[in-house]
């Protein structure tokens, strides 16, 4: 007869996702998994199958989390404000907290680029694509701009994007703050 779970996975999940985000998944051994987790290998590997099992339900997980955020970008209607709204938004945890920093997807995008996880790099490229075609979205709400404009820009604020994930790692506060008001002067 198969045991009850004595946990609810939705929330040992969070804490494995909020482990992975701090350390990465290279740097996160079962034996950390366990104690933030507070259930035994047996339990991950009989639920998750193994830690990757983990990690992808860990991005699953944090995506859901980033779908409100995305969402407010999406139906937003003031174009690059919206836009610039976003940036603040997706670093505005890191003001509240110094236990994590950085965006879950943008760490894992950089962690995985060269490995061949082509589940991970599959769940990173439909993110990434999805961000994007807001983001163009929001950009070809001004008229004045043509096709390859809104597409230069698009690109431009992705790559911001990853650079303030980045940066929001290890700069103050004012500092990501200057980086984001002098990127939407570009725009």
């Amino acid at each position: 007869m198969a045991r009850k779970k004595q946990y609810i996975e939705e929330e040992v999940v969070d804490k494995a996702m909020q482990l992975f985000w701090r350390n990465g998944y290279e740097n996160t051994s079962m034996q950390m998994l366990e104690k933030a987790m507070g259930i035994n290998k047996f339990s991950i590997y009989s639920s998750f199958e193994s830690k990757h099992g983990l990690f992808l339900e860990s991005l699953k997980q944090y995506k859901a989390k980033v779908s409100v955020t995305l969402e407010k970008l999406k139906n937003g209607t003031e174009g690059v404000e919206d836009i610039k709204q976003f940036f603040y938004d997706s670093v505005s945890s890191n003001f509240k907290s110094d236990h994590i920093k950085g965006c879950l997807v943008t760490n894992t995008y950089n962690e995985f680029y060269e490995t061949e996880d082509e589940l991970v790099k599959a769940q990173m490229t439909v993110f990434m694509a999805n961000l994007k075609e807001i983001i163009i979205q929001k950009l070809a709400l001004d008229s004045n701009k043509d096709e390859a404009t809104v597409l230069k820009q698009a690109n431009y604020l992705l790559l911001a994007k990853h650079g303030l994930a980045a940066a929001s790692r290890v700069n103050t506060k004012e500092e990501i703050e200057d980086y984001i008001e002098m990127i939407f002067e570009k725009i």
